[in-house]
């Protein structure tokens, strides 16, 4: 029994065209006649044949692979993210290759070590930061990186994010607007940008009003840590009557302790708003108003700049995208 490989070769016999006329074929981007190419899908299909994109990667210098970072899927926000990527950078031609990091910022030199094992044609990291070492090692290498859902400071790396501070304003406001006297704010993790600049665009806002903001505790983005978060904040001589979350996922979890282990009333005791406008946000049990992320837009715009980089685009911009309120049942006016 012969096992060896069905090769690109035994297509174009098969086919009666040429080697090259194949490679175009499964060539994105590349040209050959509508009779030409179904000639090759015919005997690619009698043939078993699938092109070997790492080979193919070795031959052209492009593999054709975009690896994907993500930090966790805890967030419903990720796994939508993640499958909106896939799904747009497939239209573009391009295979995802996912990896998950151990944490949100720097120690992620083994996973990129494997990127460029597997000769990546870029690099995307949702909501994952990068030292200025890989950094530097991924320019070095041609690998351009597009950070998602985050930020740092410099001009070396590609960014694309909502305008989180705009969007920390929208919230204040809403709160301001039904008359909330002791307004709180459950952050996420510190060193972030997107938690750094939703909480300042919230802060400014109430200090434009004469306000500050009355409780403050760290939920790190986690559903147990701001359940914690909540019970503290809560317990208070003086809880909020009012609360910013800086994600929905947290937001979630305040709102099951508020309603069912202090036995308060949303919005009449405490309004809540979220960020993200993930999907649970809108079910009836939550019904939460939220700051909705431009999430669309944004893995539209992720994939254009990653596409334009690949091609030998030079520019570095740092998209912000703006959010927009989403006003449901858990505030007041």
């Amino acid at each position: 029994m012969n096992t060896r490989p069905v090769t690109s070769i035994d297509v174009a016999k098969r086919a009666g065209v040429s080697q090259s006329a194949v490679s175009r074929f499964y060539t994105p981007g590349g040209s050959v006649s509508n009779k030409m190419a179904e000639k090759i899908r015919k005997a690619a299909e009698e043939l078993g044949y699938h092109p070997n994109v790492l080979a193919r990667a070795m031959i052209t210098g492009r593999s054709r692979i975009i690896g994907l970072m993500v930090y966790y899927f805890e967030n419903q926000f990720y796994p939508e993210s993640v499958e909106k990527l896939s799904i747009a950078l497939q239209r573009e031609g391009y295979h995802v290759l996912l990896f998950m990091a151990q944490n949100t910022i720097g120690d992620v030199e083994p996973i990129i070590q494997e990127f460029l094992g597997y000769r990546v044609d870029g690099i995307i990291m949702v909501s994952v930061s990068l030292s200025s070492t890989l950094a530097d090692r991924c320019r070095d290498n041609n690998i351009p990186v597009v950070l998602f859902n985050r930020d740092q400071p410099g001009d070396s790396l590609r960014a694309v994010t909502s305008d989180n501070y705009q969007g920390g304003r929208m919230a204040a406001e809403i709160l301001l607007r039904g008359g909330a006297e002791r307004i709180g704010h459950m952050s996420g993790y510190r060193n972030t940008s997107t938690q750094t600049d939703r909480e300042k665009g919230f802060r400014d806002t109430l200090a434009e009003a004469g306000r500050k903001v009355h409780a403050l505790d760290d939920g790190n983005f986690h559903y147990i840590d701001a359940v914690a978060a909540a019970r503290r904040m809560f317990s208070a001589a003086e809880p909020p009557d009012a609360l910013f979350v800086s994600d929905d996922h947290m937001a979630m979890a305040a709102l099951d302790v508020i309603r069912f282990e202090f036995g308060l009333r949303v919005p009449e005791d405490v309004a809540v708003v979220g960020f993200d406008d993930i999907p649970q946000a809108s079910m009836p049990s939550f019904n939460l108003t939220t700051i909705r992320q431009p999430l669309d837009e944004m893995v539209g715009v992720t994939v254009a700049d990653m596409v334009e980089a690949i091609e030998g685009g030079t520019e570095i911009r740092k998209r912000r995208l703006m959010p927009e309120a989403v006003i449901r049942g858990t505030t007041r006016g």
